[in-house]
């Protein structure tokens, strides 16, 4: 016998793409987005006390146990649904009953993210679906904002019983956005930057957030394209308005630190699912989501717009992904 003919023939394994396998997976980003999110709950809970913490993990509980649910054993220890939990609960104040933040969490993860199929097939933010629906069942309990300092006491109804109301009484204040909109009056740029102001959970640790999305771009985590458009089209609207206007519009410094700018330019228009895929669209997608968040604070009924401008940007991503993908290699211009 021939050496040729004792040699095997060469294997040819036929596969589907991808071919090269990256080293991060989705469980080790989503852990490490976690991770940097960890600081900013314990920045909430040093200001508001245990009410923060328990809040968070009320509503990460219900995204937990929810997803648990609907996927039994097969459900997914990636992060993504502690990632929906404590972005939910840091949109919150830390007044809000602990059931109703638990309900968030039912309501993010199963009408946000289960009812499209779960982890990657999902349109919209969950944990922004999860707010939209509390604000707009519970619009009481979602603009009572108890002040941060507080040490150990209890922020407001943080035991009441489903349904009913609890006999806490919180000490409460307008935000930052609130005074400005409605009575024309400034909070000074330190209180916002160290977050010593009334406000949702997230609203308490600007500088922790900048350094958690820091590392997050710095491991390729993040499209820094999309808050950067986000912070840069914010502060340039809002300084054009404000230099036609300036006693009837605050400033860039302003708008930047003040409501959940940081916490949603950051953490959830970053979203790997409902952001888009493109450069182009990233920045498209981040400049649409700043000018919808100056339109409605300017203008709008409420003083507030970060939440309703993500989730309005989110339905339009697919259009933006298709209008801003790459010119294929090779294809030229069809002549006729």
């Amino acid at each position: 016998m021939s050496e040729s003919a004792a040699r095997p023939a060469p294997r040819l394994d036929l596969v589907a793409s991808p071919h090269l396998k990256a080293a991060d997976t989705t469980a080790r980003i989503m852990w490490t987005v976690v991770a940097t999110l960890v600081p900013v709950v314990a920045m909430a809970t040093w200001r508001f006390g245990p009410s923060a913490l328990l809040v968070i993990a009320s509503a990460t509980a219900g995204a937990l146990i929810t997803e648990r649910a609907f996927a039994g054993r097969e459900a997914p220890r990636d992060g993504s649904a502690a990632i929906t939990g404590l972005l939910l609960g840091l949109s919150v104040p830390a007044s809000l009953p602990l059931w109703m933040a638990f309900l968030g969490g039912v309501v993010g993860i199963g009408f946000g993210k289960l009812l499209f199929g779960g982890l990657g097939q999902n349109i919209f933010n969950p944990a922004l679906v999860g707010r939209a629906f509390l604000q707009a069942a519970f619009p009481t309990a979602l603009t009572t904002w108890p002040l941060p300092g507080r040490g150990a006491a209890w922020a407001g109804d943080t035991f009441a019983i489903p349904l009913f109301t609890g006999g806490v009484d919180a000490v409460t204040g307008p935000t930052p956005l609130g005074l400005m909109k409605f009575e024309g009056v400034g909070t000074p740029l330190g209180e916002l930057f160290l977050g010593t102001t009334a406000g949702s959970l997230g609203e308490t640790s600007s500088v922790l957030i900048l350094l958690g999305g820091l590392w997050l771009v710095y491991k390729n985590y993040l499209n820094w394209r999309i808050p950067v458009s986000i912070l840069a089209v914010v502060a340039g609207l809002s300084s054009a308005i404000h230099a036609i206007d300036p006693a009837g519009f605050p400033g860039a410094p302003f708008m930047l630190f003040s409501g959940g700018l940081m916490l949603g330019a950051v953490y959830m228009a970053t979203d790997m699912v409902t952001s888009p895929v493109t450069h182009a669209g990233a920045w498209i997608y981040g400049a649409g989501i700043g000018a919808l968040v100056v339109l409605i604070r300017f203008w709008g009924g409420l003083p507030e717009g970060v939440m309703y401008a993500i989730l309005l940007m989110n339905a339009a991503t697919p259009l933006i992904d298709r209008y801003t993908q790459p010119r294929v290699f090779g294809r030229g211009v069809k002549f006729k």
